[in-house]
């Protein structure tokens, strides 16, 4: 199995639904896709893909987003996330992030996530509501 890497490539493609407007959402009043979907979507192609190469007890937490949401796309497009992993220093992967709807940019921007046991991420949180 290959090792995750800096360099590495990925995409998902997603499509909008009305749930995934802005009008939905409560972030504008018209019907396109909403900045937070799109970061949802961004969010979501950089965990699936790193979860492939972590182990069971393992996954990631998005620590950082840094987009523009640069062009809107209407409810029915279907939108391509692609990236790729700028670095790995530690438990923290750095990506590069595009979104397009044809062939149209939408958005592009970094984004960071952190390697966490789940187990432990949770007990921690939990003893923290404790305090």
């Amino acid at each position: 199995m290959q090792q995750l890497s800096k360099g590495l490539k990925f995409s998902r493609k997603f499509k909008v639904t009305e749930k995934h407007t802005a009008k939905h959402v409560g972030s504008g009043n018209v019907e396109v896709l909403s900045t937070p979907s799109l970061i949802l979507f961004m969010e979501e192609t950089c965990r699936a893909f790193t979860d492939g190469y972590l182990p069971e007890e393992q996954t990631t937490v998005g620590t950082l987003v840094n987009i523009r949401h640069l062009k809107a796309a209407p409810v029915g497009a279907e939108i391509e996330v692609r990236a790729e992993v700028l670095s790995i220093d530690g438990r923290r992967i750095t990506y590069w992030l595009e979104a397009w709807w044809g062939d149209r940019k939408i958005s592009h921007g970094i984004h960071e996530r952190v390697v966490v046991n789940k187990k432990d991420f949770i007990e921690t949180l939990m003893k923290e509501l404790k305090k």
